[in-house]
Formats: structure tokens, C-alpha cells, sequence
């Protein structure tokens, strides 16, 4: 479970997001001078830049994102300071394997490193024009993509109650799902659902008295489940992995693909309905023999970064690499 709440301390720096568990992104995944690598959520930038810091100006970075801002913001990153220019593809990661083809010349571009970051950028978080964060009242969008999309506040409008209940219990593990969902219903039918200080507000009266008692913002899940339903994170992370699994079953029959042999995957989840997603998909491939594992269990922040940068704290990274785990003798990272 992700703590939103975490999420909106200002710990940002110049570049508006930390990433985080960089280093042991770079010592899990092992990018190398002349690779090439994709980033398949840049953000702002930060594990772009180490990725292509690590393949230099020999290699090649692709980087994908579905915010516009965040990729030019990260594309002119990367290009002052690693010295050359990415690949830049406003797309989300669902379709990663259409959206590198064709890319960088013939047959396309196929990788030797791949990371997904899960998280959003503190960026995000903080404006309240993009409503995902009830610490500021603005206008309940919460898409990742604003240029398109359904956004929360037609969601709220236009959901039955059950099936408003269903996201908030299954994608936020809201308790009080049904109570919430019932009181958003009686509410729409008087007023329009349109701010996100509205909707937490409603969220803390349909809580009553068990809202003084709670760790979370009583609104914290009910934002979460709807970010989360609004943009199909959990179903662009599925296709995402499918992506991974079909192409290493075609290296494995020495088929080309969108990632080359021994690439090196690594994901990096906010919470447990995406970290189970991972977990099972990896463990799949392993057991396929089409893959090793790379972690053993998954990844966390040390005590200093979450020190440094709270939103580490429920970060979890998983990684594998494509071919079989005996050939190469690669061992599992071990912190």
C-alpha cells in the first residue's frame, strides 16, 4: 500500500523528483558502454540520466512517457548532462514493444536494459491543476496523460455505485468502500463532483468519527483507487509484463525481439497489487527456464534514502535477466 500521504513532502530538489533506489538500479541492471537501455517511465529525468550516463554516447537510450512535459523536461536532461540525445516517445510503457519499432534505424531498437518506475513524479503530485493530491484543492483530473483520457471527476459521475465501490475497495483496499461510494452517489445527485477538496472532504465525513483514529488522510485510498483507475496503471503494468514474457520466449527460440538476449528488466513498484504482478510474472519466466532472477526478494530502500526522500519507503524493485540461469552463473543481488 502506497502512503500518499509520504508523497507530498517537499523533498523534490532542483529537479522536481528524486528517483529513487538509483543505485541499486545501476548495480542490479549493469548498463555498459555501447548498450542500449530504455527508460520506460522518464519523469524528470533522473534514472534516464544514470542509464545513459552508464552506455555513453557509443550507446543508445530509448525513454517513453505518457506526460509531455515530463518527457521533453527529461529528453533535454539527458542531452546536457550525458552529452547525447535520447530516443524520445510519447507513449505509455503498455505498448513499449510497438513503440520502439522502428526507432533508431532498421531492424528497430532492441534493448539491453529496460526499467519501469511505477511511481509518479513529484511534479505531478505538486500541482493541483493535475488533482491528484488532496493537500490543494484543484480540479479532479488525475490523469497521467492530460491531453487525453477520462478524467476522475467523470468517472465519479458516470460510475454505478457498485461498480464505484468495487474500484475502491479492489484498487485502493478501502474499507469503507461501499460507504463511500454510497455517499459520493447521494452527493452527485445534488452537486457536481468537480475538486478534489470536495472529494476529500466527503471521503472524511463518510469516515465519521474513525477519521480521527486514522494513520492515512481517510482520503488517502479513495485517491489512490481512482488515479489508479483513471489511467489502467494496473492494466498497462499486465500488458507491460506480457511484452517482457512474449519476448523472452522468443529469444529463447533465437527469435529477434524488442529485447535482446541477457537483457536485464527491472521493475519498480508503490504497492502490493503491482509488486504482485511483477513477482508472479518473474517467477513465471523462471520457472520457464527463459530467465534468471536477479533479486531474490524484492529491493528496498535503505534507511538513509528514506530519510532523505519518504516516497522510497514503499518502493520495491524486482528484476530479471532474459536467458537461462544456469548458462552465465549469474548470482542474485544481495545487499
Amino acid at each position: 500500500m502506497r502512503d500518499e500521504d509520504e508523497a507530498i513532502t517537499d523533498d523534490r530538489g532542483p529537479h522536481g523528483h528524486a528517483p529513487v533506489l538509483l543505485r541499486e538500479v545501476l548495480e542490479i541492471l549493469r548498463p555498459a558502454a555501447g548498450e542500449s537501455a530504455v527508460d520506460c517511465t522518464a519523469g524528470r529525468g533522473g534514472h534516464a540520466v544514470a542509464l545513459a550516463t552508464a552506455v555513453g554516447p557509443t550507446g543508445r537510450l530509448a525513454i517513453l512517457d505518457v506526460d509531455q512535459g515530463n518527457l521533453a523536461y527529461a529528453s533535454a536532461r539527458v542531452s546536457e548532462e550525458a552529452g547525447f540525445a535520447p530516443y524520445a516517445v510519447h507513449a505509455n510503457f503498455a505498448g513499449v514493444a510497438r513503440a520502439l519499432k522502428g526507432i533508431g534505424g532498421t531492424p528497430g531498437f532492441s534493448a539491453d536494459v529496460v526499467l519501469a518506475d511505477l511511481g509518479f513524479s513529484s511534479t505531478q503530485m505538486f500541482d493541483p491543476a493535475r488533482g491528484f493530491s488532496f493537500a490543494q484543492d484543484g480540479p479532479l483530473d488525475m490523469r497521467l496523460d492530460p491531453t487525453s483520457g477520462t478524467t476522475a471527476a467523470m468517472l465519479l459521475r458516470s460510475l454505478p455505485e457498485r461498480e464505484l465501490a468495487d474500484i475502491l475497495f479492489k484498487l485502493g483496499e478501502e474499507p469503507l468502500a461501499r460507504v463511500i461510494a454510497r455517499k459520493i452517489v447521494a452527493v452527485r445527485g445534488r452537486e457536481p463532483m468537480e475538486s478534489t477538496a470536495q472529494l476529500a472532504r466527503l471521503v472524511r465525513e463518510a469516515y465519521g468519527p474513525r477519521a480521527r483514529r486514522s494513520r492515512l488522510h481517510p482520503a488517502t485510498r479513495t485517491f489512490m483507487a481512482l488515479r489508479i483507475a483513471v489511467n489502467d496503471e494496473l492494466g498497462a503494468l499486465r500488458s507491460l509484463l506480457e511484452a517482457v514474457q512474449s519476448a523472452a520466449h522468443s529469444v529463447a527460440d533465437g527469435a529477434t525481439s524488442w529485447l535482446r538476449a541477457h537483457a536485464r528488466v527491472g521493475i519498480i513498484t508503490f504497492h502490493s497489487l503491482e509488486d504482485r504482478l511483477v513477482k508472479h510474472s518473474f517467477a513465471e519466466l523462471v520457472r520457464a527456464r527463459v530467465a534468471a532472477p536477479l533479486t531474490r526478494k524484492p529491493v528496498v530502500a535503505s534507511d538513509g534514502e528514506i530519510a532523505a526522500n519518504p516516497k522510497a519507503r514503499s518502493a520495491k524493485f524486482r528484476a530479471i535477466e532474459l536467458g537461462h540461469s544456469d548458462r552465465h552463473g549469474r548470482r542474485s543481488y544481495d545487499p
